[in-house]
């Protein structure tokens, strides 16, 4: 049964539908590069970087305006199958089942979902222009840092993070620079400000009774607040700007990798 909602006519829903059905819907949504969800029971086989089959199970196949894919099973947040933007589809409906291929022919990487029912299928024609602003806590910057320490420098080496040092505190992170200094970054995920100086500094003078080597102190922050960067000078510390957003980005990278191994295994 094909249905559309009244209140937002670029909406399409069928359910329980013949494949030949469903295929129409497709095709046609894909044209108009809208957003298709489709609810059923399928198998999935990808071959790419390397094979990988999925039996039977229902499942919640998503593709997006920009031609990516996912297939979601009924639990988890990360998708079982999936596929960049740019794909291209074929259609092919048969008298029991439905075949979905969307292939990257450059990459050679095609993923083949295989339907014997199909639940639902649903398109949307979907206008998304708002702006999108990432946040990340101080304990995910030290995350991302400790993933590309090259953040704070080239040659920085983390050794250990949340160092106790007593009364002074807990440092972010200690590590090591490519001339053997001890280094101490603090992170602050807003502008610095005197209070983030004076902080840092105490660790140093924690540390310093008993080093034998040279030491740094670095504020990592998204930027300075008016007049920390004399006091910084002052006490001999530095300063590397680290925005969360950045973070944030590479944190989601990670995730994306994690992604890519998992579906290569």
């Amino acid at each position: 049964m094909l249905m559309s909602d009244a209140r937002s006519p670029q909406s399409l829903s069928i359910k329980d539908p013949s494949f030949d059905e469903a295929a129409s819907v497709l095709r046609r949504s894909l044209s108009t590069r809208r957003l298709i969800i489709v609810v059923g029971n399928c198998r999935v086989d990808y071959e790419g970087r390397a094979n990988s089959s999925l039996d039977w199970g229902e499942r919640v196949l998503i593709v997006k305006k920009d031609g990516s894919v996912l297939v979601h099973r009924s639990s988890g947040y990360e998708p079982v199958n999936w596929q960049p933007s740019k794909c291209l589809f074929r259609i092919e409906a048969e008298k029991e089942s439905l075949h979905i291929v969307a292939a990257r022919p450059q990459q050679r990487e095609t993923l083949s979902l295989h339907f014997n029912r199909i639940l639902s299928v649903d398109s949307y024609e979907l206008s998304d222009r708002g702006e999108f602003n990432l946040y990340v806590s101080e304990e995910q910057m030290k995350e991302a840092i400790l993933a590309r320490p090259d953040l704070i420098e080239e040659g920085f080496r983390p050794i250990v993070s949340e160092k106790n040092l007593g009364e002074a505190g807990f440092t972010d992170i200690m590590g090591e620079d490519s001339s053997s200094n001890l280094v101490v970054v603090e992170i602050k995920r807003v502008p610095a400000g005197k209070e983030s100086v004076a902080q840092l500094n105490r660790y140093l003078n924690s540390i310093r009774k008993n080093l034998r080597r040279g030491l740094r102190g670095i504020i990592a922050a998204p930027e300075l607040r008016k007049g920390t960067q004399g006091l910084l000078a002052t006490m001999n510390l530095e300063f590397r700007e680290v925005s969360p957003q950045k973070c944030a980005e590479i944190l989601a990278q990670r995730q994306t990798r994690k992604i890519s191994e998992f579906l290569r295994e």
